[in-house]
Protein backbone atom coordinates (compact mmCIF):
# COMPACT_ATOMS: atom_id res chain seq x y z
CA UNK A 1 0.00 0.00 0.00
CA UNK A 2 1.34 3.28 -1.14
CA UNK A 3 1.03 5.98 1.65
CA UNK A 4 3.36 8.69 -0.01
CA UNK A 5 0.60 10.77 -1.30
CA UNK A 6 -0.03 12.21 1.72
CA UNK A 7 2.20 11.61 4.65
CA UNK A 8 1.21 13.80 7.22
CA UNK A 9 -2.59 13.18 7.07
CA UNK A 10 -4.96 10.08 5.53
CA UNK A 11 -8.36 8.71 6.42
CA UNK A 12 -7.18 6.01 8.41
CA UNK A 13 -10.80 4.22 8.33
CA UNK A 14 -10.73 4.29 4.26
CA UNK A 15 -6.78 2.99 4.56
CA UNK A 16 -7.61 0.01 6.76
CA UNK A 17 -10.92 -0.69 4.70
CA UNK A 18 -8.65 -0.81 1.63
CA UNK A 19 -6.00 -2.71 3.32
CA UNK A 20 -8.25 -5.44 4.43
CA UNK A 21 -7.23 -8.17 1.17
CA UNK A 22 -3.44 -8.11 2.29
CA UNK A 23 -3.63 -8.91 5.50
CA UNK A 24 -2.42 -11.67 7.35
CA UNK A 25 -5.53 -13.48 9.51
CA UNK A 26 -4.06 -11.86 12.95
CA UNK A 27 -3.86 -8.80 11.24
CA UNK A 28 -7.25 -8.94 9.86
CA UNK A 29 -8.20 -10.14 13.56
CA UNK A 30 -6.99 -6.28 14.61
CA UNK A 31 -8.25 -4.68 11.88
CA UNK A 32 -11.72 -6.33 12.46
CA UNK A 33 -11.41 -5.04 16.67
CA UNK A 34 -10.59 -1.33 15.26
CA UNK A 35 -13.14 -1.13 12.61
CA UNK A 36 -15.85 -2.26 15.60
CA UNK A 37 -15.02 0.61 17.81
CA UNK A 38 -12.66 3.42 16.74
CA UNK A 39 -12.72 5.24 20.02
CA UNK A 40 -11.89 2.14 22.29
CA UNK A 41 -9.32 1.10 20.09
CA UNK A 42 -7.76 4.16 20.38
CA UNK A 43 -7.52 4.18 23.81
CA UNK A 44 -6.13 0.69 24.22
CA UNK A 45 -2.69 -0.17 25.07
CA UNK A 46 -0.83 -1.98 22.18
CA UNK A 47 -1.55 -5.10 24.91
CA UNK A 48 -4.92 -4.73 25.31
CA UNK A 49 -5.54 -4.43 21.86
CA UNK A 50 -3.41 -7.89 21.47
CA UNK A 51 -5.44 -9.64 24.32
CA UNK A 52 -8.72 -8.23 22.49
CA UNK A 53 -8.16 -9.46 19.17
CA UNK A 54 -6.62 -12.67 20.04
CA UNK A 55 -2.96 -11.89 18.68
CA UNK A 56 0.41 -11.15 19.49
CA UNK A 57 1.79 -7.69 19.84
CA UNK A 58 3.90 -8.10 17.06
CA UNK A 59 1.00 -8.90 14.80
CA UNK A 60 -0.79 -5.24 16.58
CA UNK A 61 2.89 -3.61 15.65
CA UNK A 62 2.65 -5.42 11.85
CA UNK A 63 -1.01 -3.98 11.27
CA UNK A 64 -0.10 -0.52 12.24
CA UNK A 65 2.65 -0.27 9.71
CA UNK A 66 0.96 -1.76 7.08
CA UNK A 67 -2.20 0.59 7.46
CA UNK A 68 0.94 3.41 7.01
CA UNK A 69 1.98 4.49 10.58
CA UNK A 70 5.27 4.31 11.77
CA UNK A 71 4.19 2.59 14.74
CA UNK A 72 0.93 1.78 16.79
CA UNK A 73 1.14 5.26 18.65
CA UNK A 74 1.00 6.81 15.06
CA UNK A 75 -2.10 4.32 14.81
CA UNK A 76 -3.84 5.15 17.91
CA UNK A 77 -3.61 8.74 17.18
CA UNK A 78 -5.20 8.35 13.64
CA UNK A 79 -7.94 6.36 14.89
CA UNK A 80 -8.82 9.12 18.03
CA UNK A 81 -8.73 11.79 15.17
CA UNK A 82 -11.42 9.79 12.58
CA UNK A 83 -13.52 8.66 16.26
CA UNK A 84 -13.58 12.39 16.63
CA UNK A 85 -16.15 12.83 13.29
CA UNK A 86 -18.71 11.27 15.77
CA UNK A 87 -19.96 7.81 16.36
CA UNK A 88 -23.14 8.68 13.95
CA UNK A 89 -20.83 8.50 10.65
CA UNK A 90 -19.32 5.36 11.42
CA UNK A 91 -21.87 2.82 12.64
CA UNK A 92 -24.88 1.79 10.24
CA UNK A 93 -28.21 2.47 11.38
CA UNK A 94 -31.53 2.64 10.09
CA UNK A 95 -32.18 5.19 7.79
CA UNK A 96 -34.76 6.92 9.90
CA UNK A 97 -32.85 7.11 12.69
CA UNK A 98 -32.57 10.76 14.32
CA UNK A 99 -31.08 11.63 17.88
CA UNK A 100 -30.10 8.30 18.39
CA UNK A 101 -33.77 6.88 18.49
CA UNK A 102 -34.46 3.74 16.19
CA UNK A 103 -37.30 4.76 14.08
CA UNK A 104 -37.66 2.53 11.31
CA UNK A 105 -38.87 3.76 7.82
CA UNK A 106 -40.58 1.85 5.00
CA UNK A 107 -41.25 -1.39 6.71
CA UNK A 108 -43.24 0.08 9.42
CA UNK A 109 -46.71 1.10 7.62
CA UNK A 110 -46.71 3.88 10.72
CA UNK A 111 -43.41 5.33 9.81
CA UNK A 112 -43.53 9.13 9.87
CA UNK A 113 -43.53 9.74 6.74
CA UNK A 114 -40.10 11.68 5.50
CA UNK A 115 -41.12 14.58 4.29
CA UNK A 116 -42.61 15.32 8.02
CA UNK A 117 -38.82 14.64 8.98
CA UNK A 118 -37.21 16.88 6.81
CA UNK A 119 -39.77 19.54 8.01
CA UNK A 120 -39.48 18.99 11.47
CA UNK A 121 -35.41 19.26 11.26
CA UNK A 122 -35.78 22.59 9.77
CA UNK A 123 -38.79 23.81 12.17
CA UNK A 124 -36.38 22.81 15.06
CA UNK A 125 -33.40 24.59 13.54
CA UNK A 126 -35.40 27.74 12.75
CA UNK A 127 -36.97 27.78 16.39
CA UNK A 128 -33.34 27.43 17.72
CA UNK A 129 -32.23 30.26 16.11
CA UNK A 130 -35.08 32.51 16.45
CA UNK A 131 -34.33 34.33 19.98
CA UNK A 132 -30.65 34.40 18.72
CA UNK A 133 -31.76 36.85 15.98
CA UNK A 134 -34.12 38.87 17.94
CA UNK A 135 -30.78 39.70 20.30
CA UNK A 136 -28.66 40.20 17.27
CA UNK A 137 -27.13 44.04 17.05
CA UNK A 138 -29.45 43.79 13.41
CA UNK A 139 -29.65 47.80 13.42
CA UNK A 140 -26.12 48.38 13.62
CA UNK A 141 -25.26 46.01 11.45
CA UNK A 142 -27.23 47.79 8.77
CA UNK A 143 -26.24 50.91 9.35
CA UNK A 144 -23.00 49.61 8.29
CA UNK A 145 -24.41 47.65 5.32
CA UNK A 146 -26.28 51.31 4.02
CA UNK A 147 -23.60 53.87 4.76
CA UNK A 148 -20.41 51.35 2.73
CA UNK A 149 -19.34 52.22 -0.41
CA UNK A 150 -19.16 48.33 -1.50
CA UNK A 151 -20.65 45.43 0.12
CA UNK A 152 -18.69 42.00 -0.38
CA UNK A 153 -20.33 38.89 0.69
CA UNK A 154 -17.66 36.12 1.37
CA UNK A 155 -19.08 32.34 1.06
CA UNK A 156 -17.24 28.76 0.99
CA UNK A 157 -18.95 25.07 0.83
CA UNK A 158 -22.09 23.53 -0.06
CA UNK A 159 -24.72 26.17 1.89
CA UNK A 160 -22.78 29.02 2.29
CA UNK A 161 -21.35 29.54 -1.16
CA UNK A 162 -25.06 28.77 -2.48
CA UNK A 163 -26.07 31.90 0.24
CA UNK A 164 -23.60 34.34 -0.91
CA UNK A 165 -24.94 34.87 -4.42
CA UNK A 166 -28.64 34.53 -2.07
CA UNK A 167 -27.56 37.75 -0.41
CA UNK A 168 -26.24 39.66 -3.28
CA UNK A 169 -29.51 38.94 -5.31
CA UNK A 170 -31.53 40.32 -1.78
CA UNK A 171 -28.94 43.56 -1.98
CA UNK A 172 -29.39 44.31 -5.35
CA UNK A 173 -33.27 44.98 -4.76
CA UNK A 174 -32.57 47.32 -2.63
CA UNK A 175 -29.77 49.53 -4.82
CA UNK A 176 -26.61 48.39 -2.94
CA UNK A 177 -23.33 47.86 -4.54
CA UNK A 178 -22.54 44.25 -3.75
CA UNK A 179 -20.35 41.52 -5.12
CA UNK A 180 -20.39 37.92 -4.21
CA UNK A 181 -17.20 35.58 -4.06
CA UNK A 182 -16.90 32.23 -3.38
CA UNK A 183 -13.66 30.97 -4.58
CA UNK A 184 -11.14 31.35 -1.64
CA UNK A 185 -8.02 32.59 -3.75
CA UNK A 186 -10.24 35.51 -5.10
CA UNK A 187 -11.58 36.39 -1.52
CA UNK A 188 -8.16 36.99 -0.57
CA UNK A 189 -7.23 39.52 -3.79
CA UNK A 190 -10.35 41.09 -3.03
CA UNK A 191 -9.75 41.36 0.74
CA UNK A 192 -6.07 42.89 0.12
CA UNK A 193 -8.27 46.13 -2.17
CA UNK A 194 -10.63 46.92 0.57
CA UNK A 195 -10.73 50.33 2.62
CA UNK A 196 -12.73 51.76 5.95
CA UNK A 197 -15.69 52.41 3.33
CA UNK A 198 -16.28 48.75 2.63
CA UNK A 199 -17.90 46.43 4.22
CA UNK A 200 -17.35 42.78 4.19
CA UNK A 201 -20.65 39.91 4.53
CA UNK A 202 -19.20 36.41 5.78
CA UNK A 203 -21.42 33.28 5.69
CA UNK A 204 -19.79 30.44 7.67
CA UNK A 205 -22.32 27.96 10.20
CA UNK A 206 -18.97 27.11 11.73
CA UNK A 207 -16.92 29.56 11.76
CA UNK A 208 -14.10 27.74 11.47
CA UNK A 209 -13.14 27.61 7.30
CA UNK A 210 -9.53 28.64 7.82
CA UNK A 211 -9.52 30.17 4.08
CA UNK A 212 -12.37 32.45 4.24
CA UNK A 213 -11.42 33.52 8.33
CA UNK A 214 -7.62 34.51 6.57
CA UNK A 215 -9.61 36.57 3.71
CA UNK A 216 -11.68 38.11 6.87
CA UNK A 217 -8.19 38.58 8.52
CA UNK A 218 -7.33 40.92 5.89
CA UNK A 219 -10.31 42.74 4.73
CA UNK A 220 -10.30 43.73 8.61
CA UNK A 221 -6.33 44.15 8.56
CA UNK A 222 -7.45 47.20 5.78
CA UNK A 223 -10.03 48.90 7.81
CA UNK A 224 -13.06 47.21 6.30
CA UNK A 225 -15.82 46.21 8.40
CA UNK A 226 -17.30 42.75 9.17
CA UNK A 227 -20.46 41.42 9.64
CA UNK A 228 -20.51 38.01 10.18
CA UNK A 229 -23.30 35.14 10.39
CA UNK A 230 -21.66 32.43 11.83
CA UNK A 231 -21.22 30.34 15.04
CA UNK A 232 -20.40 32.28 18.32
CA UNK A 233 -17.26 31.67 19.89
CA UNK A 234 -15.77 30.51 16.25
CA UNK A 235 -12.68 31.93 15.06
CA UNK A 236 -15.08 34.26 12.22
CA UNK A 237 -17.19 35.31 14.85
CA UNK A 238 -14.26 37.07 16.91
CA UNK A 239 -12.91 38.83 13.69
CA UNK A 240 -16.69 40.44 13.46
CA UNK A 241 -17.55 43.95 13.68
CA UNK A 242 -20.98 42.78 14.16
CA UNK A 243 -22.00 38.90 14.77
CA UNK A 244 -25.55 37.73 13.52
CA UNK A 245 -25.70 34.25 15.38
CA UNK A 246 -26.14 31.18 13.85
CA UNK A 247 -26.50 27.58 16.19
CA UNK A 248 -26.28 24.66 14.22
CA UNK A 249 -27.52 21.52 15.96
CA UNK A 250 -26.93 18.51 13.87
CA UNK A 251 -29.10 15.25 14.19
CA UNK A 252 -28.21 11.80 14.04
CA UNK A 253 -30.48 11.51 10.69
CA UNK A 254 -27.21 12.00 8.59
CA UNK A 255 -28.65 11.36 5.08
CA UNK A 256 -30.37 14.24 4.00
CA UNK A 257 -28.56 18.09 4.16
CA UNK A 258 -28.02 20.10 6.73
CA UNK A 259 -31.08 21.86 7.64
CA UNK A 260 -28.41 24.55 9.23
CA UNK A 261 -28.64 26.25 6.22
CA UNK A 262 -32.49 27.28 7.03
CA UNK A 263 -31.21 28.94 9.76
CA UNK A 264 -28.68 30.73 7.64
CA UNK A 265 -31.53 31.67 5.23
CA UNK A 266 -33.24 33.28 8.13
CA UNK A 267 -31.15 35.29 9.18
CA UNK A 268 -30.39 36.29 5.63
CA UNK A 269 -33.40 37.33 5.22
CA UNK A 270 -34.04 39.31 8.75
CA UNK A 271 -31.02 41.48 8.20
CA UNK A 272 -31.66 42.33 4.48
CA UNK A 273 -35.49 43.16 5.49
CA UNK A 274 -33.86 45.54 8.04
CA UNK A 275 -32.57 47.21 5.59
CA UNK A 276 -35.32 47.65 3.24
CA UNK A 277 -37.09 49.01 6.19
CA UNK A 278 -34.55 51.40 7.53
CA UNK A 279 -35.03 53.02 3.65
CA UNK A 280 -38.56 52.38 3.30
CA UNK A 281 -38.95 55.01 0.38
CA UNK A 282 -36.22 54.26 -1.73
CA UNK A 283 -36.77 50.33 -1.22
CA UNK A 284 -40.85 50.80 -2.40
CA UNK A 285 -39.51 52.60 -5.25
CA UNK A 286 -36.81 50.17 -6.16
CA UNK A 287 -38.83 47.27 -5.71
CA UNK A 288 -41.82 48.85 -7.53
CA UNK A 289 -39.73 49.38 -10.56
CA UNK A 290 -38.67 45.56 -10.73
CA UNK A 291 -42.22 44.72 -10.60
CA UNK A 292 -43.14 46.81 -13.16
CA UNK A 293 -40.50 45.71 -15.14
CA UNK A 294 -41.12 42.04 -14.67
CA UNK A 295 -44.62 42.23 -15.86
CA UNK A 296 -44.19 44.27 -18.34
CA UNK A 297 -41.56 41.09 -19.51
CA UNK A 298 -43.31 38.30 -18.34
CA UNK A 299 -46.67 39.22 -17.09
CA UNK A 300 -49.24 37.69 -14.18
CA UNK A 301 -50.45 38.55 -11.24
CA UNK A 302 -50.37 41.46 -8.27
CA UNK A 303 -49.05 38.88 -5.80
CA UNK A 304 -46.59 37.18 -8.35
CA UNK A 305 -43.07 36.69 -6.59
CA UNK A 306 -40.55 39.44 -6.97
CA UNK A 307 -37.93 37.76 -9.14
CA UNK A 308 -39.11 34.13 -10.15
Amino acid sequence: MNTAADPARFDIVARIAQCVPELRPAERDVAALILDDLASAARASIGELAQRAGVSIASVTRFAKTVGCHDVRELKLRLAQAAAVGDRFLRGGPAGTSEGAAKPRAADAEAEPLATRVYDEIHTALARNHELLRQAPLAQAVAALARSRMIYVFGMGGGSSALADEMRFRLVRLGRPVASYQDSLLQRMVASTLSPEDVVVALSVTGRVPELVDACRIARDYGAKLVALTAPASPLAALADWLVPIVASETDFIYKPSSSRYAMMMALDVLVTELALAQPEESRELLRRMKHTLDAHRGGGERQPLGD
